[in-house]
């Protein structure tokens, strides 16, 4: 795999990791306000809460060990990096708001409330996230051109 595109997938997959870690930890454990699942039994929603916890872990662990591979290498793009991080974040959070939430229906946000809300605030976050990614990668581009 070329650099550059190791350094983009080590950044995404951090982000991602990382970005389904806190709303694993936030709005599933600590907010109890859903789980991954929700279509089922709380036995099933805890379980594929557990599923989703591990993806988190698999891919901000090897999102790492990509990184420590780059560190070692003395290739790692560090603009390029972090702007893959928000990308894998944003691009995460969106595909749960849209596709998860609204699409396939596995879960909401919250119940029993108004979801409106919740669901732009969500989105628009995800959204913030994947355009500040964006900007950097761009910003990196424009940077590795000029060397």
């Amino acid at each position: 795999m070329k650099l550059e595109k190791r350094n983009m997938w080590s950044g995404l997959l951090f982000g991602i990791g990382v970005i389904a870690f806190v709303d694993e930890v936030i709005f599933h454990q600590l907010l109890q306000w859903h789980h991954f699942y929700d279509l089922s039994t709380p036995q099933v929603g805890i379980f594929a809460d557990g599923l989703l916890n591990s993806f988190a872990w698999f891919a901000a662990i090897g999102g790492l060990f990509l990184f420590a591979d780059l560190r070692r290498r003395n290739a790692l793009w560090t603009q390029r990096w972090i702007a893959a991080i928000f990308m894998g974040a944003g691009g995460f959070q969106l595909f749960d708001g849209i596709i998860d939430h609204k699409v396939l229906r596995t879960h909401q946000i919250r119940y029993n409330v108004d979801l409106l809300p919740y669901d732009v605030a969500w989105n628009v976050f995800g959204a913030l996230l994947l355009i500040l990614g964006l900007v950097l990668f761009r910003k990196s581009r424009m940077k590795q051109r000029r060397s």
